[in-house]
């Protein structure tokens, strides 16, 4: 059974350490070595790979120091900026780490950046950037129809799926679900929550499937009288990746005030 250890990092940023019933551990998106350092001090764990989502600097910029002690492969998506990548990965690649052990399924779910991939395995899927807590990540590259399409690709995953996302975003993402479906109580309760465990300084990730569904605004384009609202955003037909780009724009617009629940 795979145990998977947070690992903070940065301001927001969770490292995620992979790990079964060896002496070996997997991090995925190092983006500062400090806390990776520490975390194989502590534990006493053997690190034998770096898994990459995507290139941005706080999931990569640890990568190089970690590896000048570690000399492991890191997986990912090759790119021109990403430097890092030893074992490139592409759509359909199966990635199997025996010391774990563990097979993972690699997708590309570009939208976010042209490079994002995931890791999938049974019960667990490593999003990276593309899916947060009751959000999304932002449309830097690609089309908004794309990060359309990945979001719904992780939305098929069965509901009892964990997400490790990369950052500890949930509290601040509520906000917007809150706003844009006010008579949802799975979103107010999911706020209750999420309150109390941030609190308690406890962390929110991961989080099933099953409440994406359930509360995410960006899984839930689909629901009745969304595109009534987002008449106001340029709301061009009723298919999804119009209403999935006007949902963004009303997003971004909300974003601004960062308003209070």
């Amino acid at each position: 059974m795979l145990k998977i250890t947070l690992i903070p990092a940065l301001q927001d940023n969770y490292i995620w350490a992979i790990h079964g019933q060896s002496d070996t551990v997997v991090i995925v998106d190092p983006g500062e070595a400090e806390p990776v350092f520490s975390f194989l001090k502590q534990t006493g764990l053997r690190l034998t790979a770096i898994l990459c989502t995507h290139r941005h600097h706080d999931h990569v910029d640890g990568i190089e120091e970690v590896r000048g002690v570690y000399n492991v492969p890191v997986y990912g998506r090759s790119h021109p900026n990403n430097p890092h990548i030893t074992h490139p990965l592409q759509e359909g690649d199966k990635l199997l780490l025996e010391d774990i052990p563990v097979e993972f399924e690699i997708w590309e779910l570009p939208g976010h950046l042209v490079d994002h991939i995931a890791f999938v395995a049974p019960g667990a899927v490593f999003s990276g950037d593309i899916l947060f807590g009751a959000g999304c990540g932002k449309n830097f590259e690609g089309t908004p129809g794309q990060l359309c399409h990945s979001l719904q690709r992780l939305a098929g995953l069965p509901d009892e799926t964990l997400v490790y996302c990369a950052h500890e975003y949930t509290e601040y993402t509520l906000r917007f679900a809150v706003h844009s479906e006010p008579d949802n109580t799975e979103i107010r309760q999911r706020v209750a929550a999420t309150q109390a465990l941030r609190a308690a300084g406890r962390s929110t990730v991961p989080f099933t499937i099953a409440l994406e569904k359930a509360t995410n605004p960006f899984l839930r384009i689909d629901r009745p009288g969304l595109t009534e609202k987002l008449q106001a955003y340029g709301l061009a037909d009723n298919s999804p990746a119009s209403i999935f780009a006007a949902l963004l724009r009303w997003h971004d617009d909300f974003r601004l005030p960062r308003k209070p629940f």
